[in-house]
């Protein structure tokens, strides 16, 4: 998946030279936390968010300080035809909250934690009515199709799967099932000596 799939465009932007106040202010009425600063031709000039300016306001009534001097000048980017990894493993990382998106030294979007955030939650079907069984498989060839098999014979449809490694020859897989009894999954994949961890309805 691509950021430009999933970035938002046309993001609300501020000038450098606006005042600290008007940056909180715009912040505030349209509820955003992510404010890119821009130059007339809307190259990225710098990147703020609402905690920076919080942090600048009551200095800024009372000193000459400015949302030039408040704005991280250099911010981390990213390209819309990154894929979403870059951004995530970005935001991850460098513990941000917010990425501006970028073409050519031209602003053309923002893309946040909340963004990729919902986008793994739609990926894995949390917000659905589903069901989810936790299974322990090992390395042996053929283990993976084997509980596959016994899933879909037994009534599962397989939503998507996550997995996670414990050990060098374990591994745990973690099955997001279309709404059903997973009690006859769960016997069924023990009765083929298949350890089940978990299982939901």
């Amino acid at each position: 998946m691509k950021i430009n799939s999933l970035m938002i465009f046309e993001p609300i932007t501020i000038k450098k030279d606006a005042s600290v106040q008007d940056a909180v202010e715009l912040m505030k009425a349209n509820s955003i936390r992510h404010l890119p600063v821009i130059s007339e031709e809307s190259m990225l000039q710098g990147f703020v968010t609402l905690a920076d300016l919080k942090i600048g306001l009551i200095p800024s009534f009372i000193g000459d300080i400015s949302l030039s001097d408040l704005m991280v000048k250099q911010p981390i980017t990213v390209n819309p035809d990154d894929d979403i990894e870059t951004a995530a493993k970005l935001i991850y990382t460098h513990k941000i909250s917010g990425l501006p998106v970028v073409k050519d030294g031209k602003l053309v979007g923002i893309i946040t934690e909340t963004d990729i955030l919902r986008t793994f939650i739609d990926m894995m079907g949390i917000l659905t009515a589903s069901s989810r069984i936790d299974v322990v498989i090992g390395g042996e060839p053929g283990s993976f199709k084997n509980a596959l098999q016994i899933i879909n014979d037994n009534g599962g449809d397989i939503i998507n799967v996550g997995i996670i490694t414990q050990e060098t020859s374990k591994k745990v897989y973690y099955f997001r099932l279309a709404a059903c009894d997973t009690a006859i999954i769960r016997t069924a994949l023990e009765s083929n000596g298949i350890e089940v961890l978990d299982a939901m309805d």
